[in-house]
């Protein structure tokens, strides 16, 4: 495999002047058995290599564990961009933002109480070298200089918009460099950041979406010699539960690509696939009030959340084809999709009465986080008894995210970080009454110094004033439903349900699960979670991936989070409902 190098000039392969055309494509964010099809239409496009993130979150669930299988197979994914004849760059963190849960750090970092994360703190630096020990051996193979397609790695990211310890960044260099990663390595940085974020010694990328010509010039002046590169061309963006589904205009996206293109720059689109946040993976942002993103991960990309090409992908191949040599076959056709029409969900499992077949309960004087849970994605149930009968105010200093109370059994109102709501009147009927408080982790912020956040409920619990002591800390962290014991849905349930329903495929393709008239919730087909739900929109179905379908018979579970829902029919469409874009 050819070796990139790095000169005043610019790039060269073999000793040639070389432009990396590159799209974003997360392994993670697409059913493996797709990866080969999003890669081929990476080199239709007229990309010669597509850029991942490395989730650490995932490879390294808990500390001492590693996981490189399945959806997370990274080994193969990299095998499968040589044989499409794709360079690779990868961007391996630690911290990887990405609109990802907690920008790709692990929760359980945050069970120190006051690490202080993507910093020299000693706790932080070794968990990280911890895990480029496991990471850099598995990459190893793959790397240019091995014979493989990897032609760079990346050192953090966008750091310049956190912090400005170089201390810091060399320490991760010299980690990556100790850990056999003697490919070239680079910074990113939006161009205001380029300065705090750069490495001296390491080629530092800009970041933007536009006034192409105006950003590589601060890149320039920042770096007065060596190659040009946007190594987030941001030609689209996320959305977020309670906005509008955004959008780009094809022409005006294109346009930017050429004048990049036309200076001589290198470029990498954010993205050219975008994929989505299978289960609870999706992250938030936090500026002033906590926002979180939604499932799909779409974001008006070349590539639809389906992988079929959009209006984007024939208006940046023509762009591209001014420039260097792009491929002769047409473009691609949108794949099958499935219209089954509606589905009964017929049988039921009231999560408050089963809530011993998800997890093991655990005592404490206060409620614990999730993370002194040992718990990264899901619910916690906390319980407490009401000592009197009669009207109370229940107080919580911090929630984390979203959280249902409940008083034996009964509905008694939401707690929400997003509303600033943490105060609830409620009414016990009787002495010893169980409070029930089920805490959703609605995804970690991703960006800033919001990425400290611990999940559950934080703090004390007032009731009347006083610490409300005596708790059961119950993690549900929904990874295996098999111990739910279903049964025939003759009722309406007044608190959150599981509902489970079978349907016939003849021959899986992909299809969108809408589910007009439900609430907010998650759904599981034949065991893999799709992700979120919510009326709020603007998202209003769920992608399914062909794959996780079988020939035959079906299952799909259900959990709606709202008391007295009445809805019990699904429906897969052919199309997707992503929602209003602005006006």
């Amino acid at each position: 495999m050819p070796l990139l190098q790095i000169d005043d000039g610019g790039f060269t392969l073999d000793g040639e002047p070389f432009r990396l055309l590159s799209g974003g494509l997360h392994y993670f964010r697409v059913h493996p058995g797709q990866w080969a099809d999003r890669l081929r239409k990476a080199r239709l496009m007229g990309l010669n290599t597509v850029e991942t993130y490395v989730p650490w979150n995932l490879h390294q669930p808990r500390p001492g564990e590693f996981t490189a299988e399945g959806g997370l197979d990274l080994d193969a994914f990299l095998d499968l961009a040589a044989a499409e004849g794709l360079h690779v760059l990868v961007r391996p963190g630690p911290y990887i933002c990405a609109e990802w849960e907690g920008g790709g750090l692990p929760s359980w970092l945050l069970a120190e109480p006051d690490i202080r994360l993507r910093s020299r703190d000693p706790r932080f630096l070794a968990a990280v070298d911890g895990y480029f020990a496991r990471l850099l051996p598995l990459l190893e193979r793959h790397l240019a200089t091995r014979g493989g397609p990897v032609l760079a790695v990346q050192v953090e990211n966008e750091y310049g918009a956190y912090g400005d310890d170089t201390a810091y960044l060399e320490h991760l260099a010299d980690s990556l460099r100790r850990g056999g990663a003697d490919v070239p390595l680079f910074t990113c940085d939006q161009p205001a950041d380029l300065a705090r974020g750069r490495l001296p010694g390491v080629l530092a990328t800009a970041n933007f979406g536009s006034r192409s010509v105006e950003n590589l010039a601060a890149l320039r002046a920042e770096q007065p010699t060596g190659p040009l590169m946007c190594t987030e061309f941001w030609i689209g963006w996320f959305d977020r539960w309670g906005s509008h589904h955004v959008v780009r205009e094809p022409g005006r996206a294109a346009q930017e690509l050429d004048e990049l293109l036309a200076a001589g720059a290198s470029v990498n689109f954010y993205m050219f696939h975008g994929g989505t946040n299978f289960g609870f993976a999706n992250g938030a942002n936090e500026k002033t009030t906590y926002r979180p993103t939604v499932t799909s991960y779409d974001y008006d990309a070349p590539l639809d959340e389906a992988g079929d090409p959009t209006e984007k992908f024939t208006a940046f191949r023509d762009v591209i084809a001014k420039y260097a040599p792009v491929p002769a076959e047409p473009v691609p056709r949108p794949g099958p999709k499935l219209g089954l029409g509606a589905v009964a969900l017929t049988e039921s499992a009231a999560l408050l009465e089963h809530s011993d077949a998800l997890g093991a309960a655990v005592d404490s004087p206060g409620p614990l986080t999730m993370e002194q849970l040992g718990q990264d994605f899901g619910f916690v149930l906390y319980e407490a008894a009401l000592p009197d009968a009669g009207a109370h105010l229940l107080e919580v200093e911090q929630v984390r995210d979203r959280a249902q109370v409940f008083v034996d059994g009964l509905p008694a109102g939401v707690l929400e970080r997003e509303s600033h709501e943490h105060a609830l009147a409620l009414t016990a009927p009787r002495p010893g009454s169980v409070l029930s408080v089920l805490v959703e982790n609605q995804g970690r912020v991703n960006y800033g110094p919001g990425i400290h956040d611990r999940k559950g409920l934080l703090g004390e619990v007032l009731l009347d004033g006083e610490p409300l002591t005596s708790w059961t800390n119950r993690p549900l962290p929904l990874t295996d439903l098999a111990a739910l014991p279903f049964a025939t849905d003759t009722t309406t349930s007044v608190g959150p349900a599981f509902r489970r329903g079978s349907f016939h495929v003849d021959t899986p393709a992909d299809t969108f699960l809408h589910l007009d008239g439900w609430t907010k919730g998650s759904v599981w087909v034949n065991g893999f979670a799709l992700g979120r739900y919510w009326s709020r929109g603007p998202q209003r179905s769920l992608y399914v991936p062909a794959p996780v379908l079988r020939t035959g018979a079906n299952t799909i579970v259900v959990l709606e989070l709202h008391a007295g829902h009445r809805a019990r029919t699904v429906e897969f469409r052919e199309t997707a409902d992503l929602g209003p874009t602005e006006e």
